[in-house]
């Protein structure tokens, strides 16, 4: 008889775990992108910034679909429709001044960044995935460049924000 009830037990547990599982891999989620861009023009010319959409967008209106590999119907997209007029921006230092690198500087850019990075995590968003890339001096002649990164957030969706 208590074989009996422990077999029903475990049956019950295991059912129960499952279900959970289950629910927590069907949990819907949402996204967000935030760019760095630093840049890395001597002399401290250049612009570096933290920027956050504020907005959403359906990529399904600026998506068309080629039938032969050829013929696109992307120029009937204005590109004035496509930009978001609402973002945050946070100003950063440049990662040179006229002396050259300023640590200094890097040094305050990483402490914006993380400022912003703990902001988010206090409202629930979660660092996934992380992006970098650079185009630097071309040579004698091209004093530009940026240092770019994207930070990926996702957190799950409340009951009402679900579709």
């Amino acid at each position: 008889m208590n074989y009996l009830k422990l077999y029903f037990m475990k049956k019950m547990w295991i059912t129960v775990i499952l279900f959970v599982g289950f629910g927590m891999l069907c949990t819907a989620q949402e996204f967000k992108v935030v760019t760095i861009v630093e840049s890395i023009v001597p002399g401290g010319i250049g612009r570096s910034r933290i920027i956050e959409t504020q907005t959403e967008i359906n990529a399904d209106e600026f998506t068309t679909e080629r039938t032969d590999g050829k013929n696109s119907r992307q120029n009937e997209i204005s590109r004035s429709d496509v930009k978001v007029n609402l973002f945050d921006e946070t100003k950063l230092l440049n990662f040179y001044s006229l002396g050259g690198i300023n640590f200094q500087n890097i040094a305050s850019n990483d402490a914006l960044i993380t400022s912003k990075i703990n902001k988010l995590v206090k409202k629930g968003w979660k660092l996934t995935f992380i992006s970098s890339a650079v185009e630097s001096d071309a040579g004698k002649d091209d004093g530009n460049g940026i240092f770019i990164t994207r930070l990926f957030f996702s957190r799950d969706k409340t009951e009402e924000e679900k579709d």
